[in-house]
């Protein structure tokens, strides 16, 4: 029997240890995507309890407490630091085989030292010594980072946004990684949203100028772009409910912008056009730029409305949305492509069935471009960032691109114990590539294989986004 989650987990084979222990395991990491909070960098927050670093606004875990049968009342409720933290311990055992387990147990190894698996009957035990190890000077967030050996993190972060954290975190000369913000435009891409009118009337107290048509909200979005791009911003995000691409003339356009900046419902043809005309006009700037797009899609959010009353966005009541996205995705990079809007791209989908067509139409679009894998398939995204998940995203890449240029992964995570994600996915990565190696698919040449296993870690990404000028 192999031995709990010990220094060879997940790898089956000796090719694959070598490949984690000699060459994944050394490499920094580069978090090119998450949702913390750059203030608490700054600041450098230190935690009064593992409860609140831990269950603190975490829907992922929040969702599986709800599914063991935790009452609300424990999961965002007002419960004790101590309560929430047993019944989270008491949920752990039913997460067999769930990534949350895995994770889990990878946090209390790294940052706690601690081995023994967590459970009802443990829990307030497990609980004492986080929390007297959180005590300690060097667990601050900066710390957390340190001893995680991160060199860059990129925050997420709205146009509108003032980036004040990141001014003051470009200032400070102990900060121990490269903190950059990255453009999330969503908001001001959503006329079809109940909260639109209001977005743009704080889109309009930044830039300073009223936003009445099309036209001022793309010279607003490239005002904020070129704010960002000041203040270190190499990279985009969008997020898409599904893959679109609708054209309309300005005159439509405009004609739907009004009714939706007075609160007017629109037709789901009419978000798509006006949605397809400003991703043209940021992609243009991003181009200029050099900047990466990043597009997720597949999303179906907040599908409670009972909850989403009660609690609002983010808090663990998504799913996979299984809308067609092919033809969407293939005519929204081929016209901006015609628009020299088409450059570094990291196209992600929530739905596993689209990794086939997701990795090839990206194959038809990696022109013009010295770059290897300019047009990229993201890592396993959110509810497929498990081992079957990783697996298949992988196998999927390999079957239909170029597995040697892949980015690898990110932790789309707003807590700092996630860099364990990372591991996990490494982890997974060597005992894939192990395992083709032992069934005799690929030559046992570690030196190559471990040179791909530290690009695929952390050197691609290095490269790709340009942040070797900012590394060193």
């Amino acid at each position: 029997m192999t031995p709990f989650m010990n220094k060879d987990f997940l790898l089956k084979s000796e090719t694959a240890r070598k490949l984690y222990h000699e060459h994944a395991a050394k490499m920094p990491i580069i978090d090119y995507h998450c949702h913390i909070n750059p203030m608490e960098i700054y600041e450098d927050r230190k935690y009064n309890n593992i409860t609140e670093v831990w269950l603190g606004g975490d829907h992922y875990k929040w969702r599986a407490m709800r599914s063991c049968g935790v009452p609300e009342y424990y999961v965002t409720g007002d419960a004790s630091p101590e309560e929430k933290f047993q019944k989270w311990a008491e949920a752990m055992p039913n997460l067999i085989g769930n990534p949350l387990y895995h994770w889990t147990h990878l946090e209390l190894q790294r940052y706690f030292g601690i081995t023994e698996p967590l459970n009802g009957k443990n829990a307030m035990e497990i609980y004492e010594k986080c929390n007297k190890i959180l005590a300690q000077p060097d667990m601050t967030v900066r710390g957390i980072i340190r001893k995680s050996n991160v060199k860059l993190i990129c925050t997420t972060d709205d146009p509108a946004d003032d980036l004040r954290a990141h001014e003051l975190l470009a200032k400070d000369p102990t900060v121990p990684a490269v903190v950059l913000p990255a453009f999330r435009p969503d908001k001001a891409m959503r006329a079809d949203k109940a909260d639109f009118p209001q977005y743009v009337e704080r889109l309009e107290r930044v830039v300073g100028y009223p936003i009445n048509n099309v036209t001022d909200m793309k010279k607003a979005l490239a005002e904020r772009i070129a704010y960002f791009d000041e203040r270190g911003c190499s990279v985009s995000d969008h997020g898409l409910d599904s893959c679109f691409c609708e054209i309309m003339d300005d005159s439509a356009l405009d004609e739907i912008f009004a009714r939706a900046k007075r609160g007017e419902a629109i037709t789901q043809k009419e978000q798509n056009a006006y949605h397809t005309a400003l991703l043209i006009a940021v992609g243009k700037e991003y181009y200029k730029r050099g900047w990466v797009l990043q597009l997720h899609f597949g999303c179906l959010r907040d599908n409670s409305a009972k909850m989403f009353r009660q609690l609002g966005p983010d808090t663990g009541y998504d799913a996979v949305n299984d809308a067609p996205n092919g033809w969407g995705l293939a005519h929204l990079l081929s016209v901006l492509e015609d628009s020299d809007a088409l450059g570094r791209t990291i196209v992600y989908s929530l739905n596993p069935s689209d990794n086939a067509m997701v990795g090839s139409i990206i194959g038809a679009f990696q022109t013009e471009s010295a770059l290897p894998g300019q047009i990229q398939q993201g890592s396993a995204w959110w509810f497929n960032d498990n081992k079957t998940g990783m697996e298949e995203q992988m196998r999927s890449l390999m079957n239909l691109g170029a597995m040697g240029t892949f980015n690898g992964m990110l932790t789309d995570s707003r807590s700092f114990l996630s860099y364990t994600r990372h591991e996990y996915f490494r982890r997974i990565l060597c005992n894939l590539f192990g395992q083709l190696v032992e069934d005799g698919e690929y030559p046992a040449d570690l030196d190559s294989l471990g040179q791909m296993v530290e690009n695929i870690s952390y050197y691609n990404t290095l490269h790709y986004f340009g942040f070797d000028k900012l590394i060193k």
